[in-house]
């Protein structure tokens, strides 16, 4: 848990060890609260009763926890959100994996990348945010063809084996300053050029926005329902420059942040990361 981030807005227990641990040794009290064991926590989450003393000392610290006595404690309000929001992320997650780096347990629908026959053994990949199926079994996730496809088609799969290679996107957000506040106009169009260039995927929230780009000659692929669309095209592996204007700029950067994924914000007036 980061002492500078309000515990309802800290996510990261998937990136960090101590973080963690520190959510299980949370769960741990919320569930023997107010009299807790530090000897049955430890041997519960695997780390030695001097561990689980050290981490207490912080959780009270940081409001997480509160200390009633000797061997009493009671998980705060804060450390109740902070659970909550870490809990929805691993949720989100778990989704994630579940049904887009596994592929669901019946039969999933890929792009066929070369002809493929019923019955065919291929491998699975996710790119330019789809699944794709290739004839043979030599990537690390195969399945079991049930239609047949030619290049380009979709193709039914069944029979997973093996995990999809894929990793999330990222996300660079550029924050236009309201029209009253200057505009689009404030914004340079070399950095928004350079930015979408550099990224899979242009993504424009408000009107302000979308002058920012078309000042550029650009077109975004995504304008509506830009929260849950942008953060789903990352969640597929595709990095996105989101343009968005100020005053939706944190509707955006909780909905990234509470599902993990990595993102930079860019001022559009001062181009400062």
């Amino acid at each position: 848990m980061d002492d500078e981030t309000p515990p309802e807005r800290r996510s990261g227990v998937l990136r960090s060890k101590r973080d963690a641990t520190k959510y299980q040794i949370l769960v741990e009290i919320a569930e023997r609260q107010p009299a807790v064991s530090q000897q049955e926590i430890a041997d519960t989450i695997g780390v030695t009763s001097q561990a689980v003393s050290n981490y207490l000392q912080e959780l009270v610290e940081e409001d997480a926890v509160n200390k009633l006595g000797r061997g009493r404690y009671k998980v705060t309000k804060e450390g109740v959100d902070w659970l909550i929001s870490e809990t929805d992320a691993l949720e989100a997650f778990a989704t994630h994996v579940s049904e887009e780096v596994i592929g669901p347990a019946d039969i999933g629908s890929a792009l066929a990348s070369g002809d493929i026959a019923e019955g065919d053994r291929v491998s699975l990949t996710m790119r330019d945010g789809y699944s794709y199926a290739t004839p043979g079994s030599a990537g690390d996730a195969t399945g079991v063809a049930v239609t047949s496809a030619k290049a380009g088609q979709d193709v039914g799969v069944t029979d997973f084996e093996g995990v999809v290679d894929h990793e999330l996107g990222a996300v660079t957000v550029m924050s236009v300053p309201l029209v009253q506040d200057g505009g689009s106009q404030e914004v340079d169009n070399a950095v928004v050029s350079e930015q979408a260039a550099d990224h899979d995927r242009l993504a424009t929230a408000g009107p302000e926005a979308v002058a920012t780009v078309r000042d550029v000659d650009l077109s975004p692929d995504i304008q509506f329902g830009t929260a849950e669309a942008v953060r789903e095209a990352a969640v597929k592996g595709l990095d996105v420059f989101l343009v968005v204007v100020a005053n939706q700029l944190s509707v955006h950067t909780d909905k990234l942040r509470d599902s993990n994924i990595a993102y930079e914000v860019i001022d559009g007036a001062s181009h400062e990361m």
